[in-house]
């Protein structure tokens, strides 16, 4: 039943490859989708600073995306992003072989990020997004900063300057004076009486 409903390809079938070569796709089927050495160091690092997080959370119902690291209480998302496979302006060097696939597969790698970051951003988070040749401690800095600064502010409040600041440098938070944070009285409740 599985087998002609397609579930489950039996063993002797041929299946063609969009790999080059055995070799590459083996190489590809090895590569990690978390828990990378970079994504490992950026949250040693943050924790070392005393945050906690989520890891590899989808921050939103329906959205097939998930996140590296996740402060859902402040509406933090934290993406950690290889050079290679993001694009990296400084790092990323075109593939020699198959360049046609591969510059395809990196410009929609690139386009679902700032699909991902404008969902996000929409729905009240603040996306961060670090490379992998950032050092992780000035990441976690960086990091904690923005943290501390939702904390106070809170997640709807805080907004950014530019989207491109969060990326690589201190970004700048700012708020009007009609975004003062509400407080509100507690009244005790009254006490119980019977049983």
């Amino acid at each position: 039943m599985a087998f002609e409903r397609g579930l489950v390809i039996p063993p002797n079938a041929s299946t063609s490859s969009w790999a080059s070569s055995p070799a590459v796709r083996a190489g590809m089927r090895a590569n990690r989708g978390r828990d990378t050495k970079p994504e490992l160091a950026l949250r040693s690092a943050v924790h070392g600073l005393g945050l906690r997080y989520r890891v590899d959370v989808a921050p939103l119902p329906g959205l097939r995306r998930r996140t590296d690291l996740s402060f859902p209480g402040v509406k933090v998302a934290v993406f950690s992003d290889g050079c290679y496979w993001h694009g990296c302006p400084e790092h990323y060097r075109p593939a020699r072989r198959n360049s046609e696939f591969w510059s395809a597969k990196i410009s929609a790698n690139r386009e679902r990020d700032r699909d991902t970051d404008a969902k996000l951003t929409s729905a009240g988070w603040l996306v961060i997004r670090v490379w992998e040749h950032e050092d992780p401690t000035e990441a976690a800095s960086r990091i904690a900063k923005i943290i501390g600064q939702r904390r106070v502010s809170g997640p709807a409040r805080a907004t950014m300057s530019k989207p491109d600041d969060i990326r690589g440098g201190a970004p700048r938070m700012s708020r009007s004076r009609t975004d003062q944070p509400h407080t509100e009285r507690r009244v005790p409740h009254p006490p119980r009486t019977g049983a």
